[in-house]
């Protein structure tokens, strides 16, 4: 058992433990020969499965040895040592992008930016060989400048290796795999830009679209639910669905996905772009869109969803019982060898300091159509987009000195799946609804993921009114609320009903 203060390979004097996960547990320690800080990963050393994960973890060492890239952390030695053997590697200050979203979503052209950086250093690891495999906000760190670092390549498989995953094993995040990589197709590339563009969804959306309340039915959910369609990506909105559909071939490449990313991050609204959900995609540079399905899915009972335009080549429309059953025994196994299969990513490393991060371990194209003038349907054109045609607005992270609609509040330990199930529900009736943490708050009771309309809103009674238009006026689904860094503001609370509303409106 390390504790702080030990010293590894006579030199490296362990600080603080930064974070553990499937492959090892990080610290972020002292080199006492070079003056100065770096990240040394653990390997695992569990019972039964310390020979494959420590395999796996020098084949990370070995994958990124390979690799010089800014946007690809960097490693600089493996230590050889009973129990476990340490990989040294670089400290990256700052914050993961699962950290960063915690404070509110991004802007598209923000995504765009993190997303071309994410992508370089995918392109550059394709080149060597080398699939990420586990491509997930936690494995993305940010600098204290904003750049982003790729990291956790433990269950990377380079070309011409031997595989180590043994029978029932499944390795990685299971709302962000690939589905061929579910149905055990993992020779592609392309899977890890799939991957790449749940992460730029969740990273503007607010919410992990499959998502689900147990890791069998999230795998469902990654083979054939429909992905609802983003509507608060502005430009981005094409690209995401371009990414997300289940045939990989269909997936644009990674030249060109660099492409459709540069022009999201100009901040110029390319020719591509679809302002609204209203209309079908006009055709993208270098291709055409993948067609759209003319039948809409119906969603799952346990998750709202939305008609969304993706192929359906490679989603049957009903669920196959037999591959349903394999998932179902392989997850049985995995239970059986004690295999690591999460769903969060709070055990992922963090590194760098108090609050850093290191290497971490782990429209609907809704045709538009008009009733023929005979009884026989009749196919109508889909209609072209105009530029005039408004975009959903993207909602920062509210600042302090203003009033929200509070639309409901979850506890912060149940966790971001519940959170997003139940901001998934809300922008039902309140499409603009966004979330915050109650804790960057002083006049908010601390604890509590808050999803809210922004407004803005003169005082709590015009909040109340916002309610009573959408139907939400009960005391258990809209409050008015001050946001502020004061915590003599926490008696401002604004009740239900609008006509008369009760407790303190307004502030002097």
């Amino acid at each position: 058992m390390n504790t702080p203060g030990d010293l590894v390979d006579g030199r490296f004097e362990l600080i603080e433990r930064l974070g553990s996960g499937g492959m090892g547990t990080v610290w972020r320690a002292r080199d006492t020969v070079l003056q100065r800080e770096v990240a040394l990963k653990a390997v695992r050393s569990d019972v039964g499965v310390s020979e494959a994960v420590g395999e796996r973890v020098l084949r990370e060492a070995r994958a990124l040895a390979r690799l010089s890239h800014p946007h690809v952390v960097t490693i600089h030695q493996i230590v050889a040592m009973d129990p476990h053997p340490w990989i040294v590697m670089e400290l990256v200050p700052g914050v993961s992008l699962h950290d960063r979203l915690d404070r509110g979503s991004l802007t598209p052209k923000e995504a765009a930016r993190i997303g071309r950086q994410v992508l370089s250093a995918l392109r550059a690891a394709h080149a060597a060989g080398i699939q990420h495999r586990d491509v997930k906000p936690a494995n993305v760190l940010l600098r204290p400048d904003g750049s982003a670092v790729l990291t956790d390549f433990g269950i990377a498989a380079l070309q011409g290796s031997t595989s180590l995953t043994v029978t029932g094993e499944l390795v990685g995040s299971p709302e962000y795999i690939a589905p061929e990589r579910v149905r055990g197709r993992d020779d592609d590339p392309a899977s890890d830009l799939w991957s790449l563009g749940l992460v730029l969804y969740v990273a503007v959306e607010g919410v992990s679209p499959l998502r689900r309340t147990t890791a069998l039915t999230t795998l469902a959910a990654v083979l054939d639910d429909p992905v609802p369609p983003p509507t608060r990506s502005g430009p981005l909105a094409p690209v995401l669905q371009a990414l997300l559909v289940r045939d990989p071939a269909a997936r644009p490449d990674a030249a060109r996905l660099d492409t459709m990313l540069a022009q999201v991050e100009s901040g110029a609204a390319p020719h591509w772009a679809q302002p609204t959900m209203t209309t079908a995609l006009p055709p993208m540079p270098g291709g055409p869109v993948p067609p759209v399905p003319t039948q809409l899915d119906s969603p799952r009972p346990t998750v709202p969803q939305q008609p969304q335009p993706l192929p359906t080549q490679d989603r049957p429309r009903s669920r196959t019982p037999i591959l349903v059953a394999v998932i179902a025994a392989a997850l049985a196994v995995t239970a059986a060898t004690a295999l690591v299969l999460t769903l969060g990513d709070r055990g992922d490393n963090k590194a760098g300091g108090s609050q850093g991060s290191s290497a971490s371990t782990s429209s609907s194209a809704a045709t538009a159509s008009a009733p023929g003038p005979t009884p026989k349907p009749t196919p109508t054109p889909t209609p072209t987009v105009t530029p005039t045609e408004s975009v959903t607005p993207i909602t920062p992270p509210p600042s302090a000195g203003g009033w929200i609609a509070q639309l409901f509040s979850e506890p912060v330990g149940s966790g971001t799946a519940a959170r997003d199930l139940r901001l998934a529900k809300v922008r039902q009736s309140v499409p603009e609804a966004a979330f915050l943490r109650s804790d960057d708050y002083a006049s908010l009771r601390p604890g509590y993921w808050v999803i809210y309309a922004p407004g803005p809103f003169a005082d709590g009674r015009a909040a109340l009114t916002f309610c009573a238009e959408r139907g939400r006026t009960s005391a258990n689904t809209c409050i008015g609320r001050y946001l502020s860094t004061s915590s003599a503001d926490a008696g401002l609370l604004c009740r239900p009903p609008a006509t008369s509303p009760g407790g303190r409106c307004t502030r002097s």
